[in-house]
């Protein structure tokens, strides 16, 4: 039988706990270090107050900062519900008191749960399931980091060649990037001229060396003054164009990471 619900405002350094029982009396309220010592104690300490009945867990997140908290009590054996931060957020109007508190929330969850018998229960998450999601992750802000990359490139060549920012739709022209990263001035690239600049994309492994540099040079022809500050303004590019295709290199290993994960496992899971 339950006696007591215990709600879980999570956060990245600590976590507050809210006992409850089965009239909604609050029995603890306590603020714990994300820490597994302080962690077990806290379990213990609830599971004194049951006195030998059941528990019910709840926390408005299920990954991130409570998955220590998540892994000990699953451990333990207990069950543990999730109740999305969306839903603490409306139901908080429903209680007493001014303001958002950790405490409050916490009793909103523990409450939340023991009026609700509907909640699907957190389950551990596999070896496989929490690294997809981990890669899946860190994926996504790499991809994030190209293209903030990618707009200060474009950014920073406009100020002093605007024409070779035209040139080439940098975010899929990696032999545009590679161009960047020796020849990106309007007098540098006229004295490479076309069969220079050709070779020598051609040896770094760029496709279309020859559209590439016919195009480079164009832009080149197009703009005989120096801007203010050129000097600068190139080497940032150039610092920048290396930065993208090492993100670029990194996005695609992570890819390939994430492939080789299993595609048909089960996304509802705790961590």
């Amino acid at each position: 039988m339950v006696r007591l619900w215990a709600g879980i405002d999570a956060g990245k350094a600590n976590h507050h706990c809210v006992v409850i029982d089965v009239d909604g009396t609050r029995l603890l309220s306590q603020k714990v270090p994300n820490d597994e010592p302080a962690l077990l104690d806290l379990i213990a300490s609830v599971l004194k107050l049951a006195e030998g009945d059941d528990v019910v867990w709840a926390t408005d997140l299920n990954h991130g900062g409570p998955a220590l908290l998540i892994a000990l009590l699953l451990a333990h054996g207990q069950n543990l519900l999730y109740i999305p931060g969306r839903t603490v957020h409306h139901a908080s109007r429903l209680y007493r008191g001014d303001g958002k508190t950790d405490a409050k929330d916490a009793a909103v969850i523990a409450d939340r749960a023991r009026m609700r018998n509907d909640r699907q229960p957190l389950r551990a998450g596999d070896e496989t399931s929490t690294g997809l999601r981990l890669l899946t992750a860190r994926r996504a802000d790499k991809a994030a980091d190209r293209t903030r990359a990618l707009n200060r490139l474009q950014a920073q060549l406009l100020e002093y060649f605007p024409a070779l920012e035209r040139a080439f739709d940098y975010s899929r022209s990696k032999a545009g990037l590679l161009l960047l990263t020796k020849h990106r001035t309007p007098d540098g690239i006229r004295r490479a001229g076309q069969t220079r600049l050709q070779a020598w994309l051609k040896k770094q492994g760029a496709r279309s060396s020859a559209a590439v540099a016919t195009a480079a040079l164009e832009a080149a022809k197009s703009q005989h003054t120096t801007v203010p500050a050129q000097h600068i303004g190139e080497q940032i590019v150039a610092s920048l164009a290396r930065e993208v295709l090492g993100l670029t290199r990194n996005w695609a290993t992570s890819m390939r990471s994430s492939a080789r994960q299993s595609p048909n496992t089960a996304t509802q899971r705790c961590c």
